[in-house]
């Protein structure tokens, strides 16, 4: 047993409140160690139905560790938490792990940020060059920080100086494997990716459940990590049980720090020990010395453990000619083995496209008009001949040329929402707004990409260009320029800036309600060429956006304010900024503003 567990396994099992999401493959819940376990399956584009395959007796395995009974085949880390299951790998066929994609696991990571996760457990990764992520990915991991939620992330176990994504990101849990001495194992991934925010735990001879009700051993880093997860669940239930404020985050932190480091336990190759061993009775004082408390245990004593080199070449970085049969998110121990409720809302901003989902749906297309395939411009012409083929083709939202949703119109409104992509498809160059519902079904590009599937509503679903919609919003004849007057041509620039940050720089896909609040004040151009218009009188140019939980808010509704700062380019520190202040209700459909923007200075 990991020492210092039984310890605190003495003061909590877990608490309800805090909440842990494993993305992994589909897990067999009928498990009798799952019994009485307060477990959440997330709709994900895998099917969460257990099969025999090997994702789901990685996903079984991995969420036994966590959410195992006491009394039970397996007794997992932290039983009394809940859980979210969030399957992101499927069945490849012929007994094979379907890798999912960056985006796809980015969606799963939002999903259980939105639903209340603050410790997000990842047993896989994508073996990369660099701790570079697509940027759905990057902006998931960005969420992870700023809703205060931990990702758990395996090293991997390629047994390489080589890194997997996220977990060479600096914001997550990185977990390598050792052995019972403390030892890295050989599989483990290690490099300096990893080095200032990881830390080793159990991976070998790790008992866990199998689907079918059984048990196994087996080691790896995919094992390592939710024994990571469970601490850090456990540890933060004791922080609710005394009363305390802390936070996840506090927790990575208190466990980096006390991890049993190179010189405390010595060890050959001390790289590969990241920043050190788990120490749960040393996090444990960590936490308690950080709350002011007097200590009255002894310090632990740890003995060096006479770790024998290893032996072979010195690992190397993954060869060009390996990448390929790593692309995608893998659970971490396949290394090179391995081939309810009310439908969440969407708001996105992105590009609309088309696909055919199949080579005979593409083929009826080119037989009936050969030149629709050159560009959306001819498609439109043969829609507006022949409308009801409109829902024969796969219509998509691209973000940066990126397909990110299905777009499948659906109810009273179909045939109008149709009309009005067709009207869309043409213009290449114009930015869509597209409100709607995820249905929980999937489509599958020519590609092989798949894809979520969504139903958009009608109100809100808007086409335009930046310049259009900035031209469009002057309402009086430009004032002349000086102090007291506003260039509506400089207000404008501003103005379109600001659009084409939300669009490029904080690109999003319009899921977590701060997202959608942010991308309706990108689409309400009306409210917001005010506030530009105001601080452009006043001289200051916008300096940052926050997106926050509005303290204020309407019963049953969810609300979240849009800050915007600005700052006199000229004034420097000798003048106090502006904040201009709205507040954009996302419960529904289609978010809607409330009440009036407000403006203050700070210094």
């Amino acid at each position: 047993m990991l020492p210092g567990l039984a310890e605190l396994w003495a003061e909590t099992l877990g608490d309800p409140r805090v909440t842990v999401a494993v993305l992994d493959g589909p897990v067999d819940l009928s498990h009798p160690c799952f019994e009485g376990a307060d477990l959440t399956v997330l709709p994900t584009l895998v099917p969460a139905v257990a099969g025999d395959a090997a994702a789901t007796e990685h996903g079984t395995f991995v969420a036994s560790l966590l959410f195992g009974r006491h009394q039970s085949p397996v007794a997992g880390v932290a039983p009394e938490c809940r859980g979210l299951i969030a399957p992101i790998f499927g069945d490849g066929g012929g007994g094979a792990v379907k890798a999912a994609t960056q985006t796809d696991l980015a969606r799963a990571i939002t999903q259980a940020v939105t639903s209340g996760a603050k410790i997000i457990n990842l047993s896989g990764g994508e073996l990369a060059w660099s701790a570079e992520m697509a940027w759905p990915l990057a902006d998931a991991v960005k969420l992870c920080e700023a809703e205060g939620a931990l990702l758990v992330a395996a090293a991997g176990n390629d047994g390489c100086r080589c890194v997997h994504v996220p977990a060479a990101a600096k914001s997550v849990l990185v977990v390598g494997a050792m052995d019972a001495r403390g030892a890295p194992l050989p599989f483990s991934n290690h490099g300096e990716d990893y080095h200032d925010h990881g830390i080793l735990a159990p991976g070998e001879d790790i008992e866990g459940a199998v689907p079918g009700g059984g048990t196994a051993r087996r080691r790896g880093t995919s094992y390592a990590a939710p024994i990571v997860s469970g601490v850090v669940a456990l540890l933060l239930s004791r922080e609710m049980r005394r009363g305390r404020g802390t936070s996840p985050r506090e927790i990575f932190e208190a466990l980096l720090e006390s991890a049993i480091t190179c010189e405390a336990q010595p060890a050959d190759e001390c790289d590969r020990l990241f920043r050190g061993r788990l120490d749960v009775t040393g996090a444990i004082r960590w936490l308690d010395a950080k709350a002011g408390q007097t200590m009255t245990a002894t310090e632990q004593t740890v003995e060096a453990a006479g770790i024998s080199a290893s032996s072979g070449p010195a690992p190397q970085r993954p060869r060009a000619g390996a990448s390929a049969a790593h692309r995608g998110v893998h659970p971490a121990d396949c290394g090179c083995g391995c081939g309810g409720g009310q439908s969440p809302l969407v708001f996105a901003i992105g590009t609309l496209g088309f696909d055919f989902g199949t080579e005979g749906v593409r083929d009826i297309f080119n037989q009936s008009s050969p030149n629709w395939l050159l560009d959306g411009l001819n498609l439109k012409a043969y829609l507006t001949q022949n409308p009801t083929d409109a829902a024969s083709i796969v219509w998509t939202l691209s973000i940066e040329s990126y397909p990110v949703y299905a777009i499948r119109p659906s109810g009273p409104f179909a045939e109008q929402i149709y009309e009005t992509l067709v009207e869309f498809i043409g213009d290449a160059d114009h930015r869509v707004s597209v409100p709607a519902r995820k249905t929980g079904a999937v489509v599958e590009l020519i590609s092989g990409q798949v894809l979520p599937v969504i139903e958009p509503e009608l109100a809100g679903l808007n086409s335009w260009t930046t310049a259009a919609l900035v031209e469009s919003l002057r309402t009086s004849p430009p004032e002349p320029p000086g102090p007291l007057g506003v260039n509506h041509r400089i207000v404008e620039a501003e103005l379109a800036n600001y659009l084409d940050r939300v669009y490029f720089e904080m690109r999003n896909v319009g899921e977590a309600p701060q997202h959608r609040a942010l991308n309706f004040s990108a689409t309400n151009a009306y409210e917001t060429y005010r506030v530009f218009f105001e601080a452009t009188r006043l001289g200051m140019k916008l300096e940052r956006v926050d997106v926050e939980r509005s303290p204020l808010c309407r019963p049953e509704s969810d609300c979240w304010d849009v800050k915007l700062t600005f700052f006199d380019p000229l004034a420097r520190r000798r003048r106090a900024r502006q904040i201009f202040r709205f507040t954009v209700d996302v419960s529904d459909v289609e978010p809607v503003l409330i009440g009036n923007t407000r403006s203050w200075q700070v210094r």
